[in-house]
């Protein structure tokens, strides 16, 4: 689970692309977890280190982190992460 959530990372790097940040965790969180209980557990521990270091490091408010962490449990729910990803983002990812 752990190398998903680094792929989803490395892909929203590469991909720098307006409005993805969601979708890239959504999708992190959704490959961890089609893992079984092992992948899901470890992306749960990755998101939440991650917020709670970017909530005091970057300065976009608990409101982002709220979003962003809805996105994060879709995804490991099973949700779909194609429901945050935005228009003309480029098929490879």
């Amino acid at each position: 689970g752990a190398w998903d959530m680094l792929k989803a990372y490395r892909d929203m790097r590469e991909a720098n692309y307006k409005d993805a940040d969601k979708y890239f965790h959504a999708r992190g969180n959704y490959d961890a977890a089609q893992r079984g209980p092992g992948g899901a557990w470890a992306a749960k521990v990755i998101s939440d280190a991650r917020e709670k270091w970017q909530s005091r490091v970057s300065g976009r408010g608990a409101e982002d982190t709220r979003a962003d962490q809805e996105a994060n449990e879709w995804g490991r729910n099973g949700g779909d992460p194609n429901r945050y990803r935005p228009a003309g983002l480029p098929s490879k990812y």
